[in-house]
């Protein structure tokens, strides 16, 4: 059966760049069937679906819904229910978590705040604290959005939970369906495509040693995708891991070319080339959907600015 995910893989498309873009997520637990605008179409009240997504808009804050990996009965009566914030920005990434008997408290939030990086309203409103339970593995399950999430999603949440992965959790969407498997990683905001269980614990381990596992990596959601690209391109020149090692400072330019300057925590500065094309032969971005022309991020070039040049 050819699937947009298969056509991926076939084609090798480049997966860096590619990652959904949020400075802060915040995820609420949702059990049973998800619809493919899962907080407009799921148990979870419509109402407060929409609110959340007008309350989040343009904040730099996404919000998700998560359950557990597993079958899913169609249960409409949840009584408690767990949340996690986390912030991805290097220097600034935290993830705290919090349960809660009425999500409607989670209007009371101050998105301004958690979009800048600021965690107390989160602790003020829902009592939240520090995730002290290690790194969060959140899997692209909606098969509503695009069977592949689905038919590849599933099966690797599962394995991940019934092998004690720790912080496992499906997740309604993180885009990008013709990469899937796909996985964020929380506190640090890392996604990944392809996914395996094997290259998942890796990753894990990767977080809770302070580093970035850039095999199979889409990019850190903290940045736009020129930034994310970019970034992993200076990883990849220099060997850096550190997960606060590197931050976008800043971007010039329009589609389809990019100047992105990218810091080192010890005072290097480097600026990356990017341009934008369109991926060849023609494609489907999403299951059913008809061939398209995909955008994809390269890097042409990267280079270290000398001390000079940063003097001036």
């Amino acid at each position: 059966m050819s699937t947009c995910t298969s056509a991926s893989r076939r084609l090798d498309e480049p997966l860096a760049g590619t990652a959904a873009t949020a400075r802060t997520w915040l995820l609420l637990e949702q059990p049973g069937p998800w619809g493919a605008k899962a907080l407009t179409s799921s148990h979870l009240d419509p109402v407060l679906g929409r609110a959340l997504e007008a309350a989040a808009e343009g904040t730099g804050v996404r919000v998700a819904l998560i359950r557990r990996p597993g079958r899913h009965a169609d249960c409409r009566e949840v009584h408690e229910r767990q949340v996690y914030v986390a912030h991805t920005e290097p220097g600034n990434a935290w993830l705290h978590s919090a349960t809660t008997t009425d999500p409607e408290q989670l209007l009371n939030l101050d998105f301004t705040a958690l979009g800048r990086g600021d965690h107390r309203a989160f602790g003020d409103v829902l009592r939240g604290r520090p995730h002290t339970g290690g790194p969060l593995a959140l899997v692209c399950t909606n098969g509503k959005r695009d069977r592949c999430c689905a038919l590849l999603g599933r099966p690797l949440a599962a394995e991940l939970a019934a092998s004690g992965v720790e912080g496992t959790w499906e997740v309604t969407h993180l885009g990008g369906h013709r990469f899937s498997p796909t996985l964020l990683v929380l506190p640090f905001g890392y996604v990944y495509g392809r996914a395996e269980a094997h290259h998942v614990k890796e990753v894990l381990q990767g977080v809770r040693e302070g580093r970035v596992v850039t095999e199979g990596c889409r990019g850190s959601s903290a940045w736009e995708r020129p930034g994310q690209v970019a970034e992993l391109a200076v990883r990849t020149v220099t060997g850096e891991e550190a997960t606060d090692a590197l931050t976008v400072l800043g971007t010039t330019g329009a589609a389809p070319r990019w100047e992105v300057t990218v810091a080192h925590a010890d005072g290097r500065r480097w600026s990356v080339a990017v341009a934008q094309g369109a991926a060849q032969p023609p494609r489907p971005e999403s299951c059913g959907s008809p061939l398209g022309f995909p955008s994809r991020m390269d890097v042409t070039a990267v280079r270290e600015l000398s001390p000079a040049v940063l003097a001036v």
